[in-house]
């Protein structure tokens, strides 16, 4: 324990808090301003600090009362950070696409089905980012986002993460067999970058809806 009450309210409810660190560093300090702000009214009216900062806190609530209040948005938030890195990727894999429809003039079916599997990623990963950003952006104004999004986001990008790690194996090993290695073994590559981005997002991304549901 510090000699700072506030300090170590806040220290105690980001410990129990998983999200975006970002987010969840504006979150704290705008708690933390909020409780000097009350602590200091007080003792301008002549309490002493020890016995506003305990009013203060008493009045603010309890850690383990207020954190599910937090994860939920943390969550949304990192919802819309994987929806944003998932909507990324999409037109990587549609250069990736395009790559191995040009490394295969003659239509070689082993680049072909890549060709098909890279458009299927690619279509899934824009319509999660599409509605993830949309159910999380404006249309909160009139409805709220919905309970599941956050595991439903997880899910759907991890899926499509698996999806750019079997394309990139793939590539890898249709490289080595291609007269047009270069272009194979590039598309190999931002498929491997892509699945690399979005897997760590994800990966946050069920962590923080898996906290929610604590």
């Amino acid at each position: 324990m510090s000699a700072d009450p506030v300090a170590d309210y806040v220290t105690a409810l980001a410990g129990a808090l998983r999200g975006p660190a970002r987010v969840k560093s504006a979150m704290m300090r705008e708690v933390h301003d909020g409780l000097t702000d009350a602590v200091e009214a007080q003792t301008r009216a002549g309490v002493p600090r020890a016995h506003a900062a305990r009013h203060a806190l008493r009045e603010f609530g309890a850690t383990d009362e207020l954190a599910p209040l937090f994860q939920r948005e943390l969550a949304i938030a990192q919802a819309r950070l994987t929806a944003r890195v998932v909507g990324v990727t999409a037109p990587v894999l549609v250069v990736c696409r395009l790559l191995v429809h040009t490394a295969s003039p003659g239509a070689d079916w082993r680049l072909g089905a890549l060709a098909a599997h890279l458009a299927a990623v690619a279509t899934t990963a824009g319509l999660l980012a599409v509605t993830a950003l949309a159910a999380t952006g404006p249309l909160t104004r009139l409805l709220p986002a919905p309970h599941r999004l956050p595991r439903a986001v997880a899910w759907t990008a991890t899926a499509a993460s698996a999806g750019m790690a079997l394309a990139a194996l793939a590539l890898a090993v249709v490289s080595a067999l291609s007269a047009n290695w270069p272009l194979t073994s590039l598309a190999c590559a931002l498929a491997a970058v892509s699945h690399g981005a979005v897997a760590t997002s994800a990966r946050s991304c069920r962590e923080c809806a898996r906290a929610v549901n604590r």
